[in-house]
C-alpha cells in the first residue's frame, strides 16, 4: 500500500501564506491547499492604490500567472474558515464541506483597528487593506465631495493620495500632535507634515474622532472630532493601525492568542500540528529590539521561508534580519534601516541633514560609548539595503561609514550627491575634520560587499 500524502493547510494567501506554499512545493511533494475569501489568486497588497489610481490592473499586481498554481500543485480554495477544530484536524467552512488537514498554517493577516466610535459600522466607513477595501472605495467615490482619513502612518496616507487622484478633498484627523511621530524622529515628522499640507490637504493635528453621523440610509454624512467641530463628509477611513485578523481563531482555546496568536521560535502554536505566520502571529520571546508582532511585508516572507523548512520537517528558528522598511509620503519616498526611534534611549547619538528644499534627508544613529553605526533614516535619498546591513552588522564606527557614504548611495547616476554634506554637518556639530572618500556607484559596493 501506498503511504497517503500529508496534506497541508495554509489560511491566508498573502504574502506570508504564499511564500511558505512555494518553499514547502520546493522541499516536498506534499499536498497543499491554500484557503482564503478575499481573493482567489494572490495579489500584491502594496498595490491597492495603484489599481484604484488607475495605474495598474488587478492581473498586474499578481505576480504569478493563473496556470502557476496548478503546475505547482497548489490547490487553491475561495472560502472562509469558521471554525479550527484542533481534536479532528478539521477547519469548518462557511460554505464548502469541511477541510481535513495533517499539519495547518495560519498566515490570516490583520484588519483594521476599530475602537467603538459610534457609527464605526455605517456604509462608507472602511479601512484600506483588503481587496473589499478597495472595491468599497471604488463603489462610494463617485458620490463621495469629502473624504475624512483617521489617524496617520503609511495607510492613511495612501488613501489621502488615493482620494487626491480623484479630487475628492481629504481631511486627516490625527490623534498625535505631528504626523506619525510615534515611529518617525522629530525633524522628519514636521517635514512630512509641511509635505501634506503643500499638497493641499486639511491636516487637523491633536485631533480625534468622536463620532461618525450617518444619514437616512445609514451612510455616513459627516464626523465629530474631540474638539466639538462637525465636518461633512461621504466617506470615512479608519487606518489608525491594523489588529491581527484571529476572531474565528479564538474560538478554539486550544490555540493560544493574546493580541495575536502565540508562537514560539519554530512558528509553531500551542496546537499540535499548528503554526502561524505573518500579521496575525505573536512571537512569544521576540528577539532584542524587536516587537512580537510586526505587521511588515519582509516579515511575512521570511517567516514564510522558515516556517516551510519547519513543517517540512528540517527545524530552523526565525532569525529576523535587521530591521527595515520602506514606503513613501507622496512625493518622498521613506526608508529606515536598524534602529532609528522617535523617542531614543540615552545611549543612541545621531547626525542630521536636511537639504534646504525641505524633501530630503539623511539621518545615521550611532552608539553614544562605541560610535558604532545603529541605523539609517532617509528620505527623498535611497541608500543599498546590502550596504547598510553590512556596516550595522559589523558595528562599523560612525566615522568609518561618514568616509566611504558614497558606496550606500543608491540614487540614479545623474542626481546630486549629497554625502560631502552630510560630512560637513557632522564634522561641525561633533568638533572633527573627516573627509570623504570618492568611492561610489554599483562596481564600488559589489567590491565593498565581497570584502576586496
Amino acid at each position: 500500500m501506498t503511504q497517503q500524502q500529508e496534506h497541508i493547510v495554509i489560511i491566508g494567501n498573502g504574502i506570508s501564506g504564499i511564500t511558505a506554499a512555494r518553499y514547502i512545493r520546493k522541499l516536498s511533494d506534499k499536498k497543499i491547499t491554500v484557503i482564503s475569501g478575499e481573493t482567489k489568486y494572490f495579489f500584491s497588497r502594496t498595490a491597492l492604490m495603484y489599481i484604484y489610481m488607475g495605474h495598474m490592473r488587478v492581473e498586474d499586481t499578481q505576480p504569478y500567472e493563473n496556470w502557476f498554481w496548478d503546475k505547482n500543485r497548489i490547490d487553491l480554495v475561495q472560502d472562509y474558515v469558521e471554525y479550527i477544530d484542533t481534536e479532528t484536524q478539521s477547519l469548518r467552512m462557511r460554505k464548502g464541506d469541511a477541510i481535513k488537514y495533517d499539519k495547518l498554517l495560519i498566515a490570516c493577516g490583520s484588519t483594521p483597528n476599530k475602537f467603538g466610535w459610534p457609527g464605526q459600522d455605517a456604509d462608507g466607513v472602511q479601512g484600506l487593506y483588503s481587496f473589499q477595501d478597495l472595491e468599497g472605495m471604488e463603489k462610494y467615490s463617485p458620490t463621495t465631495k469629502r473624504a475624512v482619513v483617521v489617524g496617520g502612518g503609511l495607510i492613511g496616507i495612501e488613501m489621502g493620495e488615493m482620494f487626491a487622484s480623484r479630487n475628492i478633498p481629504v481631511t486627516f484627523l490625527v490623534r498625535e500632535k505631528s504626523y506619525w511621530d510615534n515611529v518617525l524622529p522629530k525633524e522628519e515628522s514636521n517635514m512630512i507634515n509641511r509635505h501634506i499640507q503643500e499638497h493641499h490637504f486639511d491636516l487637523k493635528l491633536g485631533t480625534e474622532l468622536k463620532e461618525i453621523l450617518t444619514d437616512a440610509n445609514g451612510r455616513a454624512r459627516a464626523v465629530v472630532t474631540n474638539h466639538g467641530e462637525e465636518i461633512e463628509c461621504q466617506f470615512v477611513g479608519l487606518t489608525a493601525g491594523v489588529r491581527p485578523n484571529i476572531d474565528f481563531v479564538k474560538e478554539n482555546p486550544a490555540i493560544e492568542c493574546q493580541r495575536g496568536i502565540v508562537v514560539d521560535n519554530f512558528l509553531q502554536t500551542s496546537a499540535p500540528n499548528v503554526y502561524a505566520i505573518g500579521d496575525c502571529a505573536q512571537i512569544a520571546s521576540p528577539h532584542e529590539g524587536r516587537r512580537p508582532i510586526e505587521a511588515i511585508w519582509y516579515t511575512g516572507r521570511m517567516m514564510g521561508e522558515t516556517v516551510a523548512y519547519n513543517i517540512c520537517g528540517h527545524e530552523i528558528p526565525y532569525e529576523p534580519r535587521m530591521w527595515f522598511n520602506s514606503a513613501k509620503f507622496l512625493d518622498i519616498e521613506y526608508q529606515v534601516y536598524g534602529s532609528v526611534l522617535a523617542h531614543p534611549p540615552e545611549n543612541h547619538a545621531s547626525i542630521y541633514w536636511e537639504h534646504p528644499d525641505g524633501r530630503k534627508s539623511v539621518r545615521l544613529v550611532f552608539d553614544r560609548a562605541s560610535k558604532a553605526i545603529l541605523g539609517f533614516n532617509l528620505m527623498g535619498i535611497r541608500y543599498r539595503h546590502e550596504v547598510c546591513e553590512k556596516w550595522i552588522q559589523e558595528e562599523t564606527h560612525i566615522e568609518e561609514v561618514l568616509q566611504n557614504l558614497g558606496l550606500a548611495n543608491f540614487d540614479p547616476e545623474f542626481f546630486k550627491e549629497y554625502e560631502s554634506e552630510i560630512v560637513v554637518a557632522y564634522n561641525k556639530k561633533y568638533e572633527t575634520n573627516l573627509s570623504l572618500q570618492k568611492k561610489r556607484g554599483l562596481a564600488a559596493a559589489w567590491q565593498f560587499l565581497k570584502g576586496k
